[in-house]
């Protein structure tokens, strides 16, 4: 194996453990660490994504913008797959940086269906 598959292989096992881990932490009432790992269980999946088109970034806006132009609107990937990415990031900086933040139970657990939802249809566009 190349050192490009083995990060891909990598990062896909980042994001698995990191829904495992949101799934946990969901069960524990542990709403912004359930949101901050939703978040970076995609980021890793998407990134493991670019890297099958040898495309990477440093910064996660980067990521976001190469994702976007690559396969959102290609039409490789569900829009809805794109903006709720997007959306998990813009939770996932409230959570962890702002004050006083509070999330809603009922909310967060359709997140977490959804991550594991998309992250299964991303899974299959890397490896068909």
């Amino acid at each position: 194996m190349n050192w490009q598959a083995d990060l891909i292989a990598y990062r896909r096992e980042k994001a698995v453990e990191a829904i495992e881990d949101a799934a946990l932490l969901f069960d524990k009432k542990r709403l912004p660490a359930t949101v901050n790992r939703i978040y970076y269980a995609l980021f890793y999946e998407i990134s493991a994504l670019l890297l099958n088109k040898k495309l990477s970034s440093s910064k996660h806006a980067g990521i976001r913008s190469l994702f976007n132009q690559h396969f959102v609107k290609e039409g490789i990937v569900k829009v809805e797959i794109g903006r709720f990415f997007s959306r998990m990031f813009d939770f996932r900086q409230k959570g962890d940086y702002a004050d006083f933040v509070r999330f809603d139970e009922a909310e967060v657990k359709e997140w977490l269906e959804k991550a594991q939802e998309y992250i299964k249809d991303l899974e299959v566009i890397i490896n068909p």
